[in-house]
């Protein structure tokens, strides 16, 4: 993962000295990854060519908090194709921001496999809707398992876990021990979701940005396998946005999906006390990739402190 990540910054080392560095500077994390390193699924299914089959999942181990991630991988490249950190699970956020980018940009997959969550309605919906436009025809257009059958994305939330959802779950776990916050209170709510959030999505992009350009042994580099993307392409006016898939989706099955998802409430009034509020933040934190980058190596003040100042700011201004 780290040559991953150093690959897409322009910089190409070996691996044995990367690991070597690695086993110096970060010697918990190394010893960690040593002891974990077989603890991956068995036997994963067949994907024979890049737009086989496709697994979305979500992630939900910051979900008290108003954060939950949605991400679709690729069953024969491995690579991430479409990724969204949201604050609750959503039909139409799903298909809005990974499902339908990621099939404008690489094409249809022959099938998309989930669990038996019903947030993948409209997905799944649209995926069967556009049947006649995949490569093999033969296959079911979707298929349903449990999350443990899901073995190409289960191995990837580990990853997600240690690198982003760990770190920041444990400095809210610590305010809200000290009672420094209260998730009852739906002002606070709304404020930890917002920036914890914005947060995740810095590092899920980091993640995955490295994971695509990693190698991974015996078969290759996500980016590199992933080639031209799916067989079948669509054009975009067959993959309407999400409200108006959802309004296909009430027409033809007669039952309505939840447009919107929230956590907490907007405590403010007008669109002018929002401006009012994420000015003063951001004038206090002009980069809050710092926020994530030093709190997933332990330097936790940082994110508390503007967590604190948030809601402060907003509790003055609504």
């Amino acid at each position: 993962m780290m040559k991953g990540y150093l690959a897409t910054k322009g910089i190409h080392a070996a691996e044995t000295r990367i690991g070597s560095m690695l086993k110096t500077m970060h010697q918990p994390y190394h010893e960690a990854r040593r002891q974990g390193a077989c603890n991956l699924n068995p036997i994963p299914y067949q994907a024979d060519y890049m737009g086989h089959k496709a697994h979305m999942d979500q992630n939900e181990k910051l979900a008290m908090f108003g954060v939950t991630h949605v991400l679709a991988i690729d069953g024969f490249s491995k690579k991430v194709v479409a990724h969204s950190t949201m604050p609750i699970k959503n039909n139409l956020s799903i298909f809005e921001d990974v499902f339908r980018p990621a099939v404008l940009a690489y094409g249809m997959w022959d099938q998309v496999r989930v669990d038996h969550g019903k947030e993948f309605y409209l997905t799944l919906f649209m995926q069967e809707l556009l049947t006649s436009h995949r490569h093999n025809l033969e296959k079911r257009p979707y298929l349903q398992t449990s999350s443990t059958s899901n073995h190409i994305v289960e191995r990837i939330w580990p990853e997600v876990n240690n690198r982003v959802n760990y770190p920041l779950k444990t400095a809210l776990l610590h305010l809200v021990d000290q009672e420094e916050i209260d998730m009852n209170d739906s002002l606070v709510r709304y404020c930890v979701s917002n920036l914890t959030g914005q947060l995740c999505q810095i590092g899920l992009t980091r993640l995955v940005e490295s994971w695509n350009a990693h190698r991974i042994p015996g078969k290759g580099i996500p980016n590199d396998l992933a080639g031209r993307g799916c067989p079948k392409k669509i054009p975009q006016e067959l993959l309407p946005h999400a409200v108006d898939a959802a309004d296909l989706y009430s027409q033809q099955l007669g039952s309505s999906l939840t447009i919107h998802s929230t956590f907490g409430v907007d405590p403010f009034s007008t669109e002018q006390d929002k401006l009012t509020v994420e000015n003063q933040f951001a004038e206090q934190y002009p980069d809050i990739s710092d926020l994530f980058s030093r709190a997933v190596n332990n330097d936790f003040a940082p994110y508390k402190q503007a967590l604190l100042f948030l809601i402060t700011s907003t509790q003055r201004n609504v």
